[in-house]
């Protein structure tokens, strides 16, 4: 098996960028001959650079993206995979897949806003490393699916169980029965993706979405999001119940929650000089 990476510093990364700009962390998988292969050492650095984002105070939001302009990620690496034995070795293929699951639930568990950014092919693993991220943004001509029913194989990175929680049971099992592919407004008509842009808008579509990000609490988002998930595997009075004890929390244990009322006020005062 490839020795886990223990990169420090960025540029003790093997497979990815990373670069906070703006209060946003840019993470790029930077393997564009590969086309973004989700190997070992990627998902290693995923998790690594996802905790630097989070313990940087500064950071509001987290982008993650491929390099190369032709892929966010195709999936697994499965270079990897044959020359390693994975596929023969049972051990082996479960250590994997136990890496990818933990890896894709901390970027879905970390208290920041995800974005996937979108060019190119999101495929098989990358639809599900897009779908543990709390955005999906694309350009107009991306191609998204999943493809593993095209080979006999089935979706072992969250696919069969993120995707349905995205756009529905009936619309998951279809893409995942087909295996076809979806372009950037079909993703979001099907709600896959929340917004498409022309290929050559994309950028400066993610920059506007991020615009209005980078002002607001990121402990509110923490808390937000954290409720949010929290509450979708509970029944509705129970979520409601959880959301209240949320917010009291919130409020006792953080002044800029008490600052938030206080400055609304006088704003709303302000306005009816």
């Amino acid at each position: 098996m490839t020795r886990p990476a223990t990169a420090n510093t960025p540029s003790d990364l093997q497979t990815l960028l990373y670069e906070v700009r703006d209060k946003v962390a840019y993470i790029v998988i930077n393997r564009p001959k590969s086309m973004n292969a989700l190997s070992p050492v990627v998902l290693d650095e995923l998790a690594i650079t996802t905790t630097w984002a989070q313990a940087d105070q500064e950071v509001k939001a987290i982008v993650i993206r491929g390099a190369g302009g032709k892929a966010f990620s195709a999936g697994v690496d499965l270079k990897h995979f044959h020359n390693q034995g994975v596929i023969g070795d049972v051990g082996a293929h479960l250590l994997f897949t136990a890496k990818l699951r933990d890896t894709l639930i901390k970027i879905e568990k970390t208290p920041l806003p995800v974005i996937a950014v979108i060019q190119g092919y999101a495929l098989a693993g990358g639809l599900e490393l897009a779908l543990a991220c709390d955005f999906i943004l694309c350009g107009d001509t991306c191609q998204i699916g999943d493809q593993h029913a095209n080979y006999g194989l089935m979706a072992g990175g969250g696919g069969t169980q993120r995707l349905p929680r995205r756009v529905g049971t009936s619309r998951a099992l279809e893409l995942l029965f087909s295996a076809r592919r979806l372009n950037g407004p079909q993703a979001v008509q099907c709600g896959l993706a929340l917004e498409t842009f022309p290929d050559d808008g994309l950028d400066a579509g993610v920059e506007t979405f991020l615009a209005n990000l980078r002002n607001k609490s990121r402990i509110g988002f923490g808390f937000m999001k954290r409720t949010v998930h929290r509450g979708m595997e509970l029944p509705l009075g129970d979520a409601l119940d959880l959301e209240r004890l949320a917010v009291q929390e919130y409020f006792s244990c953080y002044h800029e929650a008490g600052q938030g009322v206080t400055d609304f006020n006088a704003k709303k005062r302000a306005s009816t000089l």
